[in-house]
């Protein structure tokens, strides 16, 4: 089994170097932290597509993730760099660390996270352990996909395949999401994650895993941020800074810590 998952770690970290290489949100989110340079945070760094150009514009950062095999792929490009650092770490689990000037929660990981703790819960500890992290006056920076009417962005019945392709190690797959459903009243939306991958020399995998997660409405993020003390200074719906609506797919936050937690 451990064998299995090795593999589909591998071909998905490679799966996501191949498709995931939009720069939009990195220079957007460059232009909200400003010009000085600042000591920053990100939670699931993963294969360093946001922390490595933080470390090239002058940040000084340190990237967590649960997922080794996306951190294997970021000396390559922190070549050189000394002001960037990274550790496997759980983000509900581990420590965050203390003194930060900024948070990262990007590239949809709010929406993402999967822990014991349940989805919805493990959102909440986001926020908490976030203003742990930060110093007074420090930003926590959210980047997630939004949308006013989530049941036509999540109900799907039948098959989407989400990657397909040959990794490095000559395994050729794909990754499908099935009968992805969306319950309005919970905000949990359901779906099976199947693997379909055949190796270099022939072996056949086949995984099937159960996918819940919860949609964030901009009215329980913005509870769970001044629950925390935070305080939101800017709200963007898209990388060209529109505000939040109807035809917009982000929910851009960058919220200050005001006071401490009452």
């Amino acid at each position: 089994m451990l064998y299995e998952e090795k593999i589909i770690a591998d071909w998905s970290a490679d799966m996501y170097e191949i498709d995931e290489t939009g720069t939009e949100d990195v220079a957007f989110m460059l232009s909200c932290l400003g010009a000085t340079s600042k000591r920053i945070l990100e939670i699931a760094c993963g294969s360093g597509r946001i922390l490595v150009p933080l470390a090239k514009t002058g940040h000084t950062v340190v990237g967590l993730d649960v997922d080794e095999a996306m951190l294997r792929k970021i000396p390559a490009k922190a070549e050189g760099l000394d002001n960037i650092t990274w550790r496997t770490a759980d983000a509900i689990e581990d420590d965050w660390g203390r003194g930060y000037d900024v948070v990262v929660i990007a590239g949809n990981f709010l929406m993402n996270i999967v822990s014991e703790e349940g989805p919805e819960r493990a959102q909440q500890i986001l926020m908490e352990k976030a203003r742990l992290a930060l110093k007074p006056g420090g930003m926590l920076y959210i980047d997630y996909n939004h949308t006013f009417y989530p049941e036509q962005w999540y109900v799907y019945p039948g098959e989407r395949v989400i990657w397909q392709g040959t990794d490095n190690y000559g395994t050729t797959g794909r990754m499908l999401l099935c009968d992805s459903t969306y319950d309005a009243e919970t905000g949990l939306i359901q779906s099976t994650r199947r693997y379909e991958l055949e190796t270099a020399d022939g072996e056949k995998i086949r995984k099937e895993m159960s996918s819940v997660k919860h949609f964030v409405s901009l009215e329980q993020i913005r509870t769970w941020l001044a629950e925390e003390g935070f305080c939101i200074e800017d709200e963007y719906g898209d990388y060209a800074g529109n505000p939040i609506g109807e035809t917009t797919g982000r929910a851009i936050i960058c919220a200050v810590v005001m006071e401490e937690k009452k």
